[in-house]
C-alpha cells in the first residue's frame, strides 16, 4: 500500500497520531479549527484570562513533512475524504479522529482561536457579575467547573443539579465520591441530586440574566447564570458507503481489536468517536493513537496489523481548581483514591499543559 494517511480531526487522538506518523508517512490532518484546543484546560480558561490564551497550539508544530487542511470533512470513505469546499483528499489510510461535541464552555464552540478567546472573555465578565450560578450535571465537567468558579470567586454561590443520586456517575469507588462531596461542601457548593428540573432555565446558557427553576422534587432554585455540563455527542455523520454501517444509533463507531472500522483493512477510528467501552478521556485517545500508529506503520511496510487495544481500568482525575480535587487511579491491588494534593500534582496545578506543549514543540 501507499504512504498517504488522512486523519480526520485534530484533537487529542488525531494530533498524537499525526506527530507519530509524520516522520515516516505523508500525513494530511483535516480539521476546521486553526489550532489544537487543549480542552482539558478550557474550564480554567473560562475563569482565568491568562489560561484562556494558553490552551491553543498551532498545528504546524506537529509536522516535518505533513500538512494541516483547515476545512470540515463532509464525506469519509475507504478511499479518502471530501471536504466542505469540495476538495477530494485521496488516502491509502484513513483515520476517524473526529471526537465529540460538548456544550460550551467545556469545549469552545468556535473554530477560530482568537474568537474563542474573546468568547471566553465575554462569558468571564458575565460570571464575574453573577452571585449565583447553576450547573446542570454532576459529572466530571460539572464538578470541575464548580471548582474553578469557587476558586476564582469564593463568594459566588454554585448550585449543582443532577437527576442521579450521587456525584460523578460511572463505576467509581464510594470513597472518591465522598471526597469530592466533602470538598465541594467546604467550598459552599450546594448539591441538588436525585431530581431533574421540571423545565430548563428561561435565559440562554452562559448569559447573566436572573431566573428561577424548580426540580421535580419541588425545590426552587434562583440563579443569575447557568451552564449545561452534560451531553457528549460523537461526531460521525460524515461516514459514507460501507463505513456508514459501522455507525451505531448513538453515533459511536464500531471498531475491532485493532481499532479498524467495519472490518476494513485501511480505515481506523480513535478517541471519543469509537464505541470502545471506556470513559471518553484524552488519555484513552492518546493510547488509541499509539495502537493505530503501529498498525498503519505495519501495513505501510507490507506486514499485517498486530497491535491490539484493550480498555484499561476505570480511572478519573477530578481537580477542583488548582489545589483541590480527588482521583481514582489503578493500584497494584486495585483502584486507589487520591486526595487533593495528589490530584493537584497529577493534573490540577498545570492541567497537563506541559505534556501538550511538548507534543507541539513549544515552551509553556
Amino acid at each position: 500500500m501507499g504512504n498517504t494517511v488522512a486523519i480526520v480531526g485534530g484533537g487529542y487522538g488525531g494530533a498524537a497520531l499525526a506527530r507519530e506518523l509524520d516522520p515516516d508517512l505523508d500525513v494530511v490532518l483535516i480539521d476546521p479549527k486553526d489550532a489544537f484546543v487543549h480542552a482539558v484546560a478550557a474550564l480554567r480558561g473560562l475563569v482565568d484570562e491568562e489560561w484562556a490564551r494558553r490552551i491553543y497550539f498551532g498545528y504546524d508544530g506537529l509536522f516535518i513533512r505533513g500538512r494541516h487542511v483547515r476545512d470540515r470533512a463532509v464525506a469519509v470513505d475507504t478511499g479518502g475524504v471530501t471536504t466542505a469546499d469540495g476538495t477530494r483528499i485521496h488516502a491509502d489510510y484513513v483515520v476517524l479522529a473526529t471526537g465529540s461535541s460538548y456544550p460550551y464552555p467545556a469545549k469552545p464552540d468556535t473554530e477560530d482561536s482568537a474568537d474563542s478567546v474573546l468568547r471566553h472573555a465575554d462569558t468571564r465578565a458575565q460570571l464575574a457579575a453573577s452571585s449565583r450560578v447553576l450547573l446542570l450535571g454532576a459529572g466530571p465537567v460539572g464538578l470541575e467547573l464548580a471548582g474553578e468558579i469557587t476558586e476564582r470567586w469564593p463568594r459566588t454561590k454554585v448550585i449543582v443539579v443532577d437527576p442521579a443520586e450521587d456525584v460523578l456517575g460511572g463505576r467509581y469507588l464510594p470513597e472518591l465520591r465522598g471526597a469530592l462531596r466533602e470538598q465541594l461542601a467546604q467550598r459552599g457548593v450546594r448539591l441538588e441530586l436525585g431530581s431533574a428540573l421540571t423545565a430548563p432555565p428561561s435565559s440562554p446558557a452562559g448569559v447573566h440574566e436572573p431566573f428561577s427553576v424548580t426540580t421535580e422534587a419541588g425545590v426552587r432554585i434562583e440563579a443569575d447564570l447557568w451552564f449545561r455540563c452534560y451531553g457528549m455527542t460523537p461526531l460521525s455523520d460524515m461516514l459514507t458507503g460501507e463505513l456508514a454501517a459501522a455507525r451505531r444509533p448513538d453515533g459511536h463507531v464500531e471498531v475491532d481489536e485493532h481499532l479498524r472500522v467495519a472490518g476494513t483493512p485501511n480505515v481506523f477510528a480513535i478517541g471519543d468517536v469509537t464505541a470502545v467501552p471506556e470513559p471518553k478521556r484524552s488519555k484513552a485517545a492518546s493510547e488509541h493513537a499509539v495502537t493505530v500508529a503501529a498498525n498503519i506503520k505495519a501495513l505501510a511496510t507490507g506486514r499485517p496489523v498486530e497491535q491490539t487495544y484493550r480498555p484499561g481500568p476505570d480511572a478519573v482525575l477530578v481537580p477542583l481548581g488548582s489545589t483541590g480535587g480527588a482521583s481514582q487511579v489503578p493500584g497494584p491491588d486495585g483502584p486507589v483514591v487520591l486526595g487533593a494534593a495528589e490530584t493537584s500534582g497529577y493534573k490540577g496545578a498545570d492541567l497537563l499543559l506541559g505534556r501538550f506543549s511538548e507534543l507541539f514543540g513549544v515552551s509553556v
